[in-house]
């Protein structure tokens, strides 16, 4: 099991499909990334699971809105990488030094289109 995030742009293009000729709206994928589910600890005691997993539980759909969120959780995790090592999956499916790259990775995203839709798929 993983975690899909993805942010589109909130600008709709019509397209018509190649089969059956119906028209349907598409938005733009600006970004995209999964993680394993393994993480979820981690990003529990990091403070970032809702912003990850369950934007849509704080009522975030905008990336604008998780930015503080993901920003705080990788200071958290960066000041204290034991800390968060403890949580790695045993199975080495779900480890630290994949998690940080991830936030990194997907909070410089954020950035880059603030006004993006976030997208989770569980």
């Amino acid at each position: 099991m993983s975690l899909d995030v993805a942010l589109r742009s909130r600008t709709e293009s019509k397209k018509v499909c190649g089969f059956c000729g119906s028209e349907y709206k598409e938005y733009e994928e600006l970004y995209s990334a999964n993680i394993t589910h393994n993480l979820g600890k981690m990003a529990s005691e990091a403070g970032i699971y809702e912003a990850l997993w369950r934007p849509e539980e704080l009522g975030f759909d905008t990336a604008s809105q998780i930015i503080p969120l993901l920003t705080d959780g990788l200071v958290k995790l960066k000041s204290d990488p034991e800390k968060y090592k403890k949580f790695d999956s045993p199975n080495g499916w779900g480890l630290y030094i994949h998690f940080v790259p991830f936030v990194e990775k997907y909070l410089g995203a954020c950035q880059m289109w603030p006004d993006a839709k976030i997208e989770v798929d569980r």
